[in-house]
């Protein structure tokens, strides 16, 4: 059993935060981390996102902190300005009825002068990302010579990230008399590294996380055209009729617009996401867990680390930007040694993105055909077949007396049997139609001479940007990049010519503010910097 927060040697402020969040009992990393960081030692911790680590450190970090010392005394480094965000609003949850305790986040892409301003504030706990913490430690506008607790969040993607150098110089440049934790969902040579040279005998934990249930779950996709993902989950809805559903947007907007739209369909479905006030995210999670509604509509980030056990399906509404995140969803499903089941909605400009999360996942999707009204209705009276059947066989109530009064009435038993039978078997309404998706030729993501020839682009702008191999980028996760920072899709991108350093592409002229929004912001530590050169002709 883990341990209750209340039963925790922390402050009292503390445990009222985390009463007025409705948390009660620690995850399985809090239950094993927090104890260890209490106690002042080193740490490596094992988990992937969505498994509670940022209270693991986050709690005992604020135990360690002296509010009446104004210096910093807590430094959090994430890969991510939106960890580093995600991050911060933790920390503002578990400080909400301690004023004296200052937090703040500093990241690249937002103005200096508020973070000048917000430093000078003198905050206890710094959340950062690494070449904003640096570029603040270089211009002297934060100093950490008086650091007690150094945590590295997600250490294995900050490697990815090309912030080796950095992070080393961010364990060099803080006093070796810290403590030091290390969070990452994998354990690189780096990690190692470290431990070895910056680290005081490390505890180490790993902590199991639902990403063997991908065996146990069955997963399938749907290809269609992305004006009919709704329709296509109406039909989906239907025809498999899951007990219970979490279907996964990647935008509040899409989780808002989709619940309105099962709603508007008489389809018991909520709306999960980060606007919600606490108080409504523990109502709607209350009526999921109890089966007083069926479908729940979250984005990731609303539904990490909530406990839900026996979901029956996991729908991605939209594929998730991140392999992992596409793992993390549907462990949702198929927990316990239970089978699941998992659809996800594609249309043809995401094949390249479905290829990708199947070698990561090492497993071959099956594809599922658009279910019709036919198929739907048979369905449909098997289950109301079954239904009846099990209604049979329990009967306890005595209706002779109603079944003497319909005879003499005239009607025949046959007669009865149907007229029941059309008052309780559901059928499907016609449901609008669908198209095909236009299925376009399978996008090859690098060629031996660094070049990506996708589709002719004759009326295409040229344009260049200071990423290329040596960032750790190819040409599909170039794409992957624009989508996720700029909402620029690959229908947008022509040719792609790849260097070591430096990337020429064309664009649609129509994108091109939108790539231009990537201007002047932060990957591995150095600035964007893009420039659209001329008309391709």
């Amino acid at each position: 059993m883990n341990l209750l927060f209340d039963a925790l040697p922390i402050r009292d402020e503390t445990k009222q935060a985390i009463e007025a969040l409705g948390l009660v009992e620690t995850t399985a990393i809090q239950h094993e981390a927090i104890p260890v960081m209490l106690a002042g030692k080193d740490l490596i911790g094992q988990a992937q996102t969505g498994t509670g680590k940022t209270f693991a450190f986050a709690i005992p970090i604020l135990e360690k902190i002296d509010p009446a010392c104004e210096d910093v005394q807590a430094l959090v480094i994430c890969p991510t300005r939106e960890l580093t965000l995600q991050v911060y609003k933790e920390f503002l949850k578990l400080v909400k009825f301690n004023r004296a305790i200052r937090v703040t986040s500093v990241y690249g892409g937002e103005s200096y002068t508020k973070q000048f301003k917000a430093l000078a504030a003198h905050p206890q706990i710094v959340v950062a990302t690494p070449g904003r913490a640096i570029d603040h430690l270089e211009r002297k506008t934060i100093d950490f010579s008086q650091l007690r607790v150094l945590v590295l969040d997600e250490a294995d993607e900050m490697l990815k990230m090309g912030f080796q150098e950095d992070l080393e110089r961010m364990l060099r440049d803080t006093p070796s008399s810290r403590q030091t934790a290390l969070f990452s969902a994998t354990i690189p040579p780096f990690i190692k590294k470290v431990a070895e040279r910056y680290q005081r005998q490390p505890v180490i934990i790993k902590i199991d996380t639902p990403t063997m249930t991908v065996s146990l779950t069955e997963q399938y996709y749907v290809m269609v055209r992305k004006a009919d993902r709704d329709q296509l989950l109406l039909r989906l809805l239907d025809y498999y009729a899951p007990p219970s559903a979490i279907i996964f947007a990647n935008t509040k907007k899409d989780v808002d617009d989709l619940s309105a739209f099962l709603q508007k369909h008489n389809r018991e479905a909520e709306a999960l996401h980060g606007d919600l006030k606490q108080s409504q995210r523990d109502q709607v999670m209350n009526r999921f867990r109890s089966k007083k509604m069926n479908y729940l509509i979250a984005t990731d980030v609303a539904a990490r680390g909530l406990d839900i056990k026996d979901v029956d399906m996991v729908i991605n509404y939209e594929m998730p930007f991140e392999d992992e995140v596409y793992v993390h969803r549907i462990g949702r499903t198929g927990r316990a040694g239970k089978s699941g089941v998992s659809i996800s909605l594609v249309y043809p400009s995401l094949r390249t993105k479905l290829n990708m999360i199947e070698r990561f996942i090492k497993t071959r999707m099956v594809e599922l055909s658009i279910p019709d009204e036919t198929a739907i209705n048979a369905r449909m009276r098997d289950r109301a077949y079954e239904s009846i059947k099990r209604m049979i066989e329990n009967q306890t109530a005595d209706v002779s007396d109603i079944i003497t009064k319909l005879r003499q009435d005239g009607f025949s038993d046959e007669a009865v049997m149907t007229g029941l039978l059309n008052a309780t078997i559901k059928v499907s309404t016609d449901y609008e139609p669908i198209g095909p998706p236009i299925r376009k030729p399978a996008l090859k993501t690098e060629r031996s001479d660094t070049s990506n020839r996708r589709k002719p682009a004759t009326h295409y702008r040229l344009a260049t940007i200071n990423l290329g191999k040596s960032d750790g980028f190819r040409p599909v996760t170039l794409l992957d990049y624009f989508k996720k920072h700029a909402d620029l899709y690959p229908r947008n991108i022509g040719d792609i010519e790849m260097e070591k350093s430096m990337t020429r592409f064309q664009i649609h002229p129509a994108a091109v503010k939108r790539l231009e929004s990537l201007q002047s912001r932060l990957v591995n530590g150095r600035q964007i910097k893009i420039q659209i050169l001329k008309t391709k002709s």
